[in-house]
């Protein structure tokens, strides 16, 4: 089979690898879209994020599904035909996380396309997975590959709003307008947010955010002043999902966010530095999110019922073997929303 592989920065090909036999509780999965996140950008141009560098060819890619062709053995909830969302979280359900109901921060993950442990975990962009029944999400009927590939970076969005508890009537403002920001605008708005305000520095961007249902979007790459009203007394807003990454976004969420309100951090970037002295007297509350689990088939359940499109987001699709121009496209924000490869 063919598979698209980073060797280093500007590095990427599309290679042979073997293809393999699904074992006890496993199941082969021809795969049909594969959607590009921005950790597997981060290793296209960058070689790494942080301490995270590459270290080894890496097969990319975690946003993935396709169709059952083979089952192994004491595989029963699965079919050869059968349409599956794949999730790449691969908790390892003995250590002290897992079994405390914590399985995204499981000591032993082995998660699609991450150089963090070395050897790496390699990823799920390839023509033929072997992959767990137990991570395989029937797809149902009238949802698109396209948008079962986009299951993964839901369910990291629905576990960011589980995060930050009920929404229900809570004014609520989302910074960056990414696949990540503008799904997190659809999760809130399912969860019961009353009024949601998106910002971005990209007018392609906010328009995605438009779309998907934010009540007002601002433009931020002049400044901030547009923001000035929801500081008043305080603050406006009861939540915010930072889902840009960028330092002076986060100095902006505390800003406007009103007393006791809540910080939720998606977007990851470099070190920061905060106004603790503003989050100590407003009594703000900074929570970290980092993956899911099973919001990852909650995901799925809320697509086949028709509760959340996220099909809107994928604005390109490129063959695999053409996974450079892919990757040049995604990275480029004023074009691209959600680009996927097709296998």
């Amino acid at each position: 089979m063919r598979a698209v592989v980073i060797h280093a920065a500007k590095d990427l090909r599309v290679e042979s690898r073997p293809t393999g036999e699904p074992g006890p509780g496993e199941v082969t999965v021809r795969l049909k879209r594969g959607g590009i996140c921005g950790s597997d950008l981060h290793y296209y141009n960058h070689g790494g994020f942080g301490a995270v560098r590459l270290r080894e060819p890496m097969i990319l890619g975690h946003e993935v599904a396709g169709e059952v062709v083979a089952v192994g053995a004491e595989v029963t909830a699965l079919a050869p035909g059968d349409r599956v969302a794949v999730s790449p979280s691969r908790p390892d359900w003995d250590d002290v996380y897992a079994r405390e109901g914590m399985p995204n921060q499981s000591l032993g993950m082995r998660f699609y396309g991450s150089a963090m442990p070395f050897p790496h975990v390699q990823g799920a962009f390839r023509e033929v997975l072997i992959a767990e029944a137990a991570q395989c999400a029937k797809v149902p009927k009238g949802v698109s590959d396209a948008a079962a590939a986009m299951a993964e970076p839901l369910a990291v969005c629905l576990h960011a709003v589980t995060r930050a508890g009920s929404l229900l009537g809570k004014r609520v403002l989302v910074t960056g307008c990414g696949p990540i920001g503008v799904l997190t605008i659809l999760a809130a708005r399912r969860a019961g947010a009353e009024v949601i305000v998106a910002t971005d520095i990209a007018a392609g961007c906010l328009a995605h955010a438009e779309r998907a249902g934010a009540d007002q979007v601002i433009d931020v790459s002049g400044g901030t002043a547009a923001l000035d009203r929801f500081a008043t007394d305080k603050g406006w807003f009861h939540v915010a999902f930072e889902a840009s990454g960028a330092a002076p976004a986060l100095v902006e969420a505390i800003r406007v966010v009103r007393p006791r309100g809540v910080i939720v951090q998606l977007g990851l970037g470099g070190e920061m530095a905060l106004p603790m002295n503003v989050l100590v007297a407003k009594e703000l509350e900074l929570r970290g999110t980092f993956r899911f689990h099973d919001e990852f088939f909650w995901a799925v359940e809320l697509m086949g019922k028709g509760l959340i499109d996220v099909e809107p987001l994928v604005s390109d699709v490129f063959p695999m073997s053409d996974a450079v121009a892919a990757f040049e496209r995604a990275s480029d924000r004023s074009r691209a929303m959600k680009v996927q490869l097709a296998f």
